[in-house]
């Protein structure tokens, strides 16, 4: 009988939204599905033993032998996903990277790998460890396109919970059908896909916890869908938490199924108090004008919202940083989060300001959308970086917190400790040297 093969599954460090105490690093986020995922993809019959590393929440066994090791990567982890490529191809392991950042930078992530799998690993992922048990695999594995219905249950036995804030997470869909000028899902060409109603209900029923998240971009792209996976959810009498567009608040019955189904929490994109701004990134379909509508329609079901806004856009001048904070505090929103605008590689943003010369850098760490990676129209780059900071020192400081999340009425306790822990998080923000590379000049 031929020896077990050892596989190894790594999430380099992304570095941002967690952090850190003496011996435990905790992210403010789900626990991520592609690890898990992946080892749920590896064939039953192939002999393989599977250790996951998330870099984020725990150490990597450098110093441990592996016979393959796959690591995953989006574009501000690859200069690192690269570095733990070296070191285990130094150590005499193969190495392969697939993830989105390989998708849309092949040709790049190829020089660092043994194996590059771009797109979908439905159908390549377990065809290469065939071939790699069989000492016969390729270095380069195409996907022709993805299956939803083929996703398994992820190996949740191989995931270290405790470093996540929410450690039970699901997939009910996959992609997204917007088009927005910096999203990396779009320039992917991932589609849109949905997973039959009656699995992902019984994967929901096999989690032994009462709360659970669902990781998919946008939940709402196909209402009728969406409409029919709330229903389902309503008898299961779990709390649960997504990501949705403001499309879905056109429904005139939304507010009715998200509370019947348990809904406890939503993270929506709403980017930018500017209708101009909005129109130009192609997300003309939020409607400021709607937002006080959905933020109050919300809160009336006690569901806990966490709003994101970016800065940066080209019609963002140095007032956009107060007029967003006063909107946020305006209103109330339990938990806002901010972001930079970022033109990730192979989307419309990045082809743009490439071709006005405007990118300072290919840098990917800086891709994070924690860092001014171009230069903005209407202000300078350090202005947009020195704006982002005050915004989220003035937002969450814990008396502009406190009277925020007043308003959250049963969820108080849920959103003013959200809150407090963006105010630490602003701290490593602060205290980080170098946050925007200038080009060399010389």
């Amino acid at each position: 009988m031929k020896p077990k093969l050892r596989l190894l599954i790594v999430l380099p460090d992304g570095r941002i939204h967690k952090m850190k105490f003496p011996g435990l690093h905790r992210s403010f986020r789900e626990a991520p599905l592609t690890a898990t995922t992946l080892a749920g993809l590896v064939p039953s019959h192939l002999n393989y033993t599977i250790r996951i590393a998330d870099e984020s929440i725990q150490k990597i066994p450098f110093n441990e032998p592996f016979d393959l090791v796959a690591i995953s990567l989006i574009t501000g982890t690859a200069h690192r996903g690269y570095e733990i490529a070296k070191h285990f191809k130094q150590k005499g392991s193969t190495v392969v990277l697939g993830g989105v950042h390989v998708t849309l930078c092949t040709d790049e992530a190829r020089q660092h790998a043994d194996v590059a799998i771009p797109g979908f690993a439905e159908n390549t992922w377990p065809q290469f460890l065939s071939d790699f048990a069989e000492n016969k695999h390729q270095s380069f594995y195409k996907s022709d396109g993805g299956n939803q219905k083929m996703a398994v249950q992820p190996r949740r036995d191989l995931q270290r919970n405790l470093g996540y804030n929410i450690p039970n997470v699901i997939s009910a869909t996959r992609g997204c059908k917007g088009i927005c000028d910096f999203c990396a899902v779009s320039a992917a060409k991932f589609g849109w896909a949905t997973r039959d109603i009656a699995t992902v209900i019984d994967e929901i029923k096999q989690i032994n916890s009462k709360r659970f998240v669902f990781n998919d971009v946008s939940m709402g792209e196909d209402m009728e869908y969406f409409i029919q996976l709330l229903k389902a959810l309503t008898p299961l009498n779990k709390k649960w938490g997504g990501l949705v567009s403001t499309k879905v608040f056109n429904h005139p019955d939304i507010y009715k199924y998200l509370k019947e189904s348990g809904c406890s929490y939503l993270l929506i994109g709403f980017e930018s108090i500017n209708s101009l701004s909005l129109q130009s990134i192609k997300k003309g379909f939020n409607k400021f004008t709607e937002y006080q509508n959905i933020i109050y329609g919300l809160r009336k079901i006690n569901v806990v919202l966490m709003g994101t806004f970016i800065f940066g856009f080209d019609e963002d001048d140095k007032y956009v940083f107060d007029n967003t904070i006063d909107f946020i505090n305006e209103y109330k929103i339990d938990i806002p989060r901010y972001a930079i605008y970022t033109p990730f590689p192979g989307t419309d943003s990045h082809n743009r300001f490439k071709e006005q010369n405007r990118l300072l850098h290919t840098y990917w760490p800086h891709y994070d959308t924690q860092h001014v990676v171009f230069n903005p129209l209407q202000m300078s780059a350090q202005q947009l970086n020195d704006g982002f900071i005050y915004a989220y020192k003035k937002t969450f400081k814990v008396t502009s917190s406190l009277k925020r999340t007043m308003a959250s009425g049963i969820n108080f306790p849920i959103t003013f400790a959200g809150n407090l822990a963006y105010n630490i998080y602003i701290k490593r923000l602060v205290a980080e040297k170098n946050r925007i590379l200038f080009p060399d000049k010389g």
